[in-house]
């Protein structure tokens, strides 16, 4: 092998940070160990965009002309190693809509790695990745998901703990010595990141995933457009403004028939009609258009087109009008607001359930409120000291601080 591939999927704006130093990390090691490389991101139909699957790209070659050749690709088609900042994307990923659901491992060649951040064990992680058609690696990293947003960006040393785990992947491309001269040059480098990188690289669990393994289902897909299809001319017909309801009543947007994000949505709102004060906030910031004006002035959120960014419980002026919550919970994506026209009090038990459990609320990705990201922070670092896990909390877990 003459080139290392990683592809590095992460959640637009909130881990848009955190891809790039990864990347970034991982071409600057190789350059200590005397290769070429290139890190480049791939932007899908909404860039960056909250919540919505992106992907940055490096590539790692023993020489100028092997990398030369790598590059001469719009896009890698396969790769070495297949790194998942957030276990909520091991059911798939849409990073461009026109694809539809692709498998998180979709890209990763056989016996190749996907490295995932996860407090998760492998057989649950392994009941939403989807089966491959040949045996590769899976390998966790015992930690959370980091959200280094566009805005703020989180030091909980991710971005160096990955970097040592793909010294252990990758030995022959990056050591381990040459991943800790990289992190101490870099501007946001230090002694206490080398020694993350250490301990990463120590505690790395990885295990083979047999063919019989995994998420049986055959991803969501949307059949493109044939060219012959296309009508004559330059021209695209834009997306119509949008039509009353069938009754008069009320408004529905006109949505782009390709682009349907929920097939990757982790959360989705949960809305109380009963609290709502028709602001009209909601439905006009929500960056997909996806809430439809009812009859009554309330606005229903469809499951059809919402990605589950959050900004619409952001948004909301009244406390728990509207909340989100983990996608797990639900089976289908059916309207809320005919469930709580047709039985309010049944609506109102339904939605008390999924609002009440507190481990759906919790987010997932995204963010709640303003000032989340500093009270993590100091949670987390504890006044400096950084918690780095061994393994699963519970029984034989270990931790240790380091204090910087």
């Amino acid at each position: 092998m003459a080139a290392l591939i990683c592809e590095v999927v992460y959640r637009g704006i909130f881990q848009k940070n955190l891809a790039a130093r990864i990347t970034r990390g991982i071409v600057l090691s190789a350059r200590k160990s005397g290769r070429w490389g290139i890190a480049f991101g791939r932007y899908g139909d909404s860039p960056q965009r909250n919540g919505i699957p992106a992907k940055d790209f490096a590539i790692v070659a023993d020489t100028k002309e092997e990398l030369e050749q790598n590059m001469a690709r719009y896009e890698p088609k396969h790769v070495d190693v297949t790194i998942a900042v957030d276990d909520t994307l091991s059911k798939g990923v849409e990073s461009w809509a026109w694809y539809g659901l692709q498998p998180i491992n979709r890209l990763t060649v056989p016996n190749g790695t996907l490295l995932m951040t996860s407090l998760q064990s492998f057989d649950s992680l392994l009941k939403d990745i989807h089966k491959k058609d040949a045996p590769y690696k899976l390998a966790l990293l015992r930690a959370k998901a980091s959200f280094s947003g566009l805005w703020v960006y989180k030091e909980d040393h991710t971005e160096v703990r990955i970097l040592g785990a793909l010294a252990k992947i990758a030995p022959s491309f990056l050591t381990l010595d040459a991943v800790g001269q990289a992190i101490r040059e870099m501007e946001w480098g230090s002694d206490l990141k080398v020694e993350s990188a250490k301990k990463a690289y120590e505690r790395l669990e990885s295990r083979e995933v047999k063919l019989t393994e995994g998420n049986a289902e055959i991803p969501y897909s949307f059949e493109m457009p044939k060219w012959w299809e296309m009508r004559e001319g330059v021209t695209i017909p834009a997306i119509p403004v949008g039509k009353p309801k069938e009754d008069g009543k009320g408004y529905v947007p006109e949505r782009n028939p390709y682009f349907k994000k929920f097939t990757t949505r982790t959360m989705r709102p949960v809305v109380d009609f009963d609290t709502c004060v028709k602001c009209t906030l909601c439905w006009i910031q929500c960056p997909d258009s996806c809430f439809d004006v009812m009859p009554d002035g309330t606005y229903d959120a469809n499951m059809e087109a919402c990605c589950g960014c959050g900004v619409c419980e952001a948004v909301c002026p009244v406390e728990h009008c509207i909340t989100m919550v983990n996608e797990s919970v639900f089976d289908d994506n059916a309207s809320q607001w005919e469930m709580w026209r047709k039985d309010k009090s049944a609506y109102k038990v339904w939605m008390t359930s999924k609002i009440g459990d507190k481990n759906a609320t919790v987010r997932s990705h995204g963010f709640r409120f303003r000032g989340q990201y500093e009270q993590e922070l100091e949670k987390n670092l504890d006044g400096g000291g950084v918690e780095i896990a061994a393994g699963i909390p519970g029984e034989n877990a270990q931790h240790k601080t380091i204090k910087g």
